[in-house]
């Protein structure tokens, strides 16, 4: 579940970053998004991400929260690309939450082993 806090928080992020692609982290406890902690995009690239955030952010799983990769994409669906299977590494099985701008849509995703698997997102 994505609260429309969180999807105004992550939608301010991606049109800020324009025109290169936003990143981030989303915490969800239960199954609910809780928060959005915005990340650099490192590769400053309208076509990948290279996330990049606090170190302590990575410590809110010891707090209980399940962690979710997000990023934008300008124009293409809210679909993870080539590009984003090919470089899943630490992301394999986890959610993963894609925002495109320029349709104003999300998308939810799990990639495990090559399989891409949409995953339910509701607003509330």
């Amino acid at each position: 579940m994505l609260p429309e806090q969180v999807r105004a928080d992550i939608v301010r992020h991606a049109e800020s970053e324009r025109p290169n692609e936003a990143c981030g982290i989303v915490a969800l406890r239960a199954g609910v998004a809780e928060r959005y902690i915005p990340g650099v995009n490192g590769a400053a690239s309208p076509y990948r991400f290279e996330l990049e955030v606090a170190p302590d952010v990575w410590f809110l799983e010891d707090d209980g929260y399940e962690l979710a990769v997000f990023h934008s994409h300008l124009s293409s669906p809210p679909r993870p690309s080539r590009t984003d299977v090919e470089t899943i590494g630490l992301w394999d099985d986890k959610p993963y939450l894609i925002y495109t701008v320029a349709l104003g849509t999300f998308g939810a995703w799990r990639i495990a082993d090559d399989r891409i698997v949409e995953e339910p997102l509701s607003e509330s």
